[in-house]
């Protein structure tokens, strides 16, 4: 099943979920990928229409997909929210994407602790640089060939979603072995 959905619109999530409700008795796997960049530029020059643009798709996302969706997960289920290593760290040039992806991880630390008791797994997902077209946005110059491919990423992922029910990634943070781009 494909449908497009506009993850800052509460009516076209709300239009999403009904679609899946329709198809599908439960969820088991929610991974919370929808998210933007800006360009490069100092808080003193970050216009708020860019600034609301990120924070609405990146935080407010995840968090009306996630409502959404808990209705439909159940004991054993696994959300993932791929947060960039931008959650606990800052790149200067970056203020709302940092700021987005900051207020995600309390909101995947928060989760985990309220759906433990009802057995659902909460997974903060923070790659470092992964080849992919965010950084047509970020960093358009930078050295892809040094960042981790999305593959292996979501190999990683999937690892993490295939644990034991016994056990748990609370984050998984995956960095390229190359270090510092």
């Amino acid at each position: 099943m494909a449908q497009a959905c506009d993850v800052r619109d509460p009516h076209s999530v709300d239009a999403l979920f009904k679609t899946v409700r329709g198809q599908f008795k439960r969820l088991d796997v929610l991974i919370n990928n929808a998210g933007i960049a800006h360009s490069n530029l100092p808080v003193d020059k970050l216009p708020f229409p860019v600034w609301k643009d990120v924070i609405e798709t990146n935080l407010d996302g995840m968090f009306l997909i996630t409502q959404s969706a808990l209705g439909m997960m159940k004991r054993g289920g696994t959300i993932v929210n791929n947060l960039s290593i931008a959650a606990n760290r800052v790149f200067a040039g970056s203020a709302a994407y940092n700021a987005s992806k900051h207020g995600g991880l309390g909101l995947t630390n928060t989760l985990r602790e309220e759906l433990r008791p009802k057995g659902i797994r909460v997974i903060g997902l923070l790659p470092g640089a992964t080849d992919t077209d965010i950084w047509n946005t970020l960093w358009p110059e930078a050295p892809r060939r040094k960042m981790l491919s999305a593959a292996t990423v979501a190999q990683a992922v999937v690892n993490a979603i295939l644990l034991p029910p016994e056990a748990t990634v609370e984050n998984l943070e995956i960095l390229p072995t190359a270090g510092t781009l």
